[in-house]
């Protein structure tokens, strides 16, 4: 096996990948809890743990915190998503001991003091209005709530204004009680790491986390609908996604779908890319991505166009869908994408961060833990029939579009068609 993995007796996960060409540790305490366990009143509470657990500790300022890990040349940072939140940093490899020393501060004893929480919430709720700013970052959520509009997932990671605004020490404490404990946590590392050592720094930085198992998280079955959302914004762009709810992160057509996503739109060379951008110039951005979480999941493609061609980036999207959906792709694009799959992967291995990454995200998600030569064998297997057979059931599912830009109703209508 090339990771190591010890189960503490209070329930804390141990794990690390052991890179002995390298001088590095990437480090991450990893927390099983994100946007979809927050209660309709809590909405962002999870990322906004993420912002306080820098706030300082009884021993530790904010300041101190910034200043240790600088002092050590770390880099250091944290995130938060639909199902986890994670804290990490990446150092020499001698500074292990000190930088879990501050990892284990921050997550075990973060004060949680009402003034800085009053103060991080309107830094969070400046974040917002940031998002906001953003419309592609704004047309994903727009996206998201309409996709799951009865489904914790469709909640956005980052709140709104009204939640986040009540936010205080109480309610931060609640929910650090609920959420915060030993069965919960995972503990990944990748470098030049020694599980053993990794193991006691866990017991002894991690002790004063309350015990308990890992919470349940309900899993509801949810289907798409065709439905179109829009946000009127007087944009130099429209802001397009169109895609559908689709397989959940363990579904065995995962790998066949990453590889209709490489032709479809996932790289510079794709059918979407190349229509929209190439040869008709009718967009800088396009992509298509999969988002799998453990009970669904979603396929997408984004656009950014000029208003006046979103009638007919929207069309050629659908052709396409309908084109390989009934027809397939062919050996060759089969064959490129799963050598572009497989270079991308291994090159992605040559980062620390990117293997603590991996072990931490599938082990907080309950997924298959599986190394890049596991992964290029499952790529490897996949057949044209597999990809056809995915395909048809993908794409021809029922779309949501969400759209950010100036567009009258009766546009919106001829977009929704």
């Amino acid at each position: 096996m090339f990771f190591r993995k010890t189960v503490l007796d209070n329930g804390v996960t141990v794990m690390s990948e052991s890179m002995e060409s390298v001088r590095s540790v990437t480090l991450g305490v990893w927390f099983a809890v994100g946007s979809r366990d927050e209660s309709p009143e809590e909405a962002g509470m999870s990322h906004f743990m993420e912002h306080m657990m820098f706030k300082g500790t009884p021993s530790r300022s904010a300041r101190d915190i910034s200043e240790e890990f600088d002092r050590m040349g770390a880099e250091f940072n944290a995130g938060t998503s639909k199902e986890y939140t994670v804290y990490y940093a990446r150092f020499l490899d001698q500074h292990l001991p000190n930088a879990f020393e501050v990892l284990g501060d921050m997550v075990v004893n973060a004060s949680l003091a009402e003034e800085e929480c009053l103060k991080e919430r309107e830094v969070v709720i400046e974040e917002i209005a940031r998002m906001e700013d953003n419309p592609e970052d704004q047309v994903g959520e727009i996206f998201e709530g309409a996709l799951w509009p009865n489904h914790p997932i469709g909640l956005p990671v980052i709140g709104s204004r009204e939640t986040v605004g009540s936010f205080d020490h109480a309610a931060a404490a609640a929910f650090r009680a609920k959420h915060f404990l030993t069965g919960n946590v995972i503990v990944a590392a990748a470098g030049n790491v020694d599980h053993d050592e990794l193991v006691v720094l866990a017991q002894r930085f991690l002790v004063g986390l309350p015990t308990g198992p890992r919470t349940p998280r309900e899993h509801s079955e949810s289907e798409g609908q065709k439905r179109l959302v829009s946000l009127s914004k007087d944009t130099e762009q429209a802001h397009i996604l169109f895609g559908v709810v689709t397989m959940a992160a363990q579904d065995p057509d995962r790998f066949a779908l990453q590889l209709l996503n490489d032709v479809l739109g996932g790289g510079m060379s794709s059918r979407l890319f190349q229509q929209i951008r190439e040869q008709r110039g009718l967009a800088y951005a396009v992509q298509s991505y999969p988002a799998l979480y453990q009970d669904t999941g979603e396929f997408a493609v984004y656009v950014g166009t000029r208003p006046d061609n979103a009638e007919l980036v929207l069309e050629l999207i659908r052709a396409e869908f309908a084109k390989i959906a009934e027809e397939g792709i062919t050996a060759e694009e089969l064959a490129r994408a799963q050598e572009s799959s497989a270079g991308h992967l291994v090159l992605s291995t040559e980062a620390t961060r990117n293997r603590m990454m991996r072990l931490g995200r599938a082990e907080v998600c309950g997924n298959e833990v599986l190394s890049a030569d596991d992964v290029i064998d499952r790529l490897s297997a996949v057949t044209l029939a597999d990809v056809k057979r995915v395909a048809a059931k993908v794409l021809t599912a029922e779309t949501t579009i969400a759209v950010i830009g100036p567009f009258s109703d009766e546009r919106l209508n001829k977009l929704a068609n």
